[in-house]
């Protein structure tokens, strides 16, 4: 194996093995001091399930980074560190003792304008969709804090159901982390990489656990959420360096859509619900996709696998169309119309099979029969190794 690629992956396994450390540590604090998060009329749960997880995850990912010298030399990294160690108090203060909608999305929009101004960088390149290249100054700074502050929200909001938040942030990790390889940016490369070996400890226990069940919490799904917005910014910034990548008629903004494709796409249904509904749009409810895999017969993890599922073929749909020669307008209009079906149009679909009672509802209650996985005995094995750890 070469000494670079020993170098790459290296952060990602020392991230692996800083969260599995401190995991149980972590645990028992939240146990010790009663932070947890109770079951009631939204919630999933039927018990209390301690919820300092992202507290775990970020020490995971800090260790990968500080061991890493690309990363410790690079200019860029304490900023990163910086957005991110911030939201993480913010949402665990949000664990504990609960703030208000208004005021979070206040310091996010705040954490957002200082990462552009301390890291100067901004979605400010369209990089050829509907012709356009560099845009505005000012229009660059308002379209970076829309993007960002619901990127940060959209993960926040998926957080439901066990394995799918912290699935689909591995997942999403991996595939920036594969785009920032192929571009030839590595300090990037390393920061997405380290992100996701962080997460699988935590995804393991959160899906497996019994004892060692937590939650991620808001301080994991704002941090997790920061970090891909950071991505999607890097990328889009006219500075990163993918005009090689771009010139081959790959969709930069297609790309990163199609990774976010179905949390950015499910929030802007339930969003767009609750205003049509005239009910604030933070209100909370029980209308996300999530909770209507599991209102038809699908359990956690069939629910995490089936949405992890439908975002992977919108990114695979979309490579498709890249290497068919699609425009990057084209790429654009297929990623967001796949978005639309697999959110909009099936919630729809899904919700009117459940009143009407039909046989489709049959036919997914027979797959979601399949996808019950944690009635098989290899299950509860997984389960008895990973409570061990």
């Amino acid at each position: 194996m070469s000494e670079n690629i020993v170098n790459i992956i290296l952060p990602a396994f020392l991230a692996f093995a800083g969260t599995l450390w401190i995991h149980p540590k972590v645990l028992n604090i939240a146990i010790l001091k009663n932070i947890v998060d109770n079951p009631d009329a939204r919630k999933l749960q039927r018990n209390p399930v301690p919820v300092l997880g992202g507290v775990a995850v970020f020490f995971g990912i800090i260790i990968g980074l500080c061991c890493s010298p690309a990363m410790l030399n690079n200019a860029h990294t304490f900023i990163f560190i910086a957005a991110m160690l911030i939201m993480l108090y913010i949402g665990t203060t949000d664990d504990i003792i609960g703030l208000s909608p208004s005021i979070r999305f206040l310091i996010e929009i705040i954490v957002v304008a200082w990462f552009m101004y301390a890291n100067n960088s901004s979605i400010n390149c369209f990089w050829g969709l509907w012709g356009i290249g560099a845009i505005p100054l000012w229009v660059s700074y308002a379209l970076t804090i829309f993007a960002a502050v619901g990127i940060i929200n959209a993960i926040n909001l998926i957080d439901g159901v066990n394995g799918l938040s912290s699935g689909y942030c591995f997942m999403s990790s991996v595939l920036f982390a594969i785009f920032f390889y192929v571009t030839g940016n590595q300090p990037m490369t390393l920061f997405a990489l380290s992100a996701a070996g962080a997460i699988i400890p935590f995804f393991l226990h959160n899906v497996f656990g019994q004892s060692t069940k937590m939650f991620i919490g808001d301080g994991g799904t704002l941090v997790i959420g920061t970090m891909l917005a950071m991505f999607v910014i890097n990328i889009l910034d006219v500075k990163s360096g993918c005009n090689l990548i771009v010139a081959k008629g790959l969709g930069l903004i297609p790309f990163a859509l199609a990774v976010l494709s179905i949390p950015v796409s499910d929030t802007l249904r339930v969003m767009s619900t609750r205003f049509i509904n005239k009910k604030p749009i933070f209100y909370p409810d029980k209308t996300h996709l999530h909770h209507m895999f599991i209102d038809l017969g699908f359990s956690h993890i069939g629910t995490t696998i089936s949405i992890l599922s439908l975002n992977f073929i919108v990114v695979a749909i979309w490579f498709l169309s890249y290497k068919l020669g699609a425009s990057v307008d084209a790429q654009l209009y297929i990623v967001v119309a796949t978005s639309f079906l697999f959110t909009f149009v099936f919630y729809w679909y899904a919700k009117r099979q459940i009143e009407k009672n039909t046989k489709a509802l049959a036919t997914f209650k027979s797959i979601a029969k399949i996808l019950h996985i944690e009635k098989k005995g290899i299950w509860h094995t997984i389960q008895q190794m990973i409570d061990k750890l």
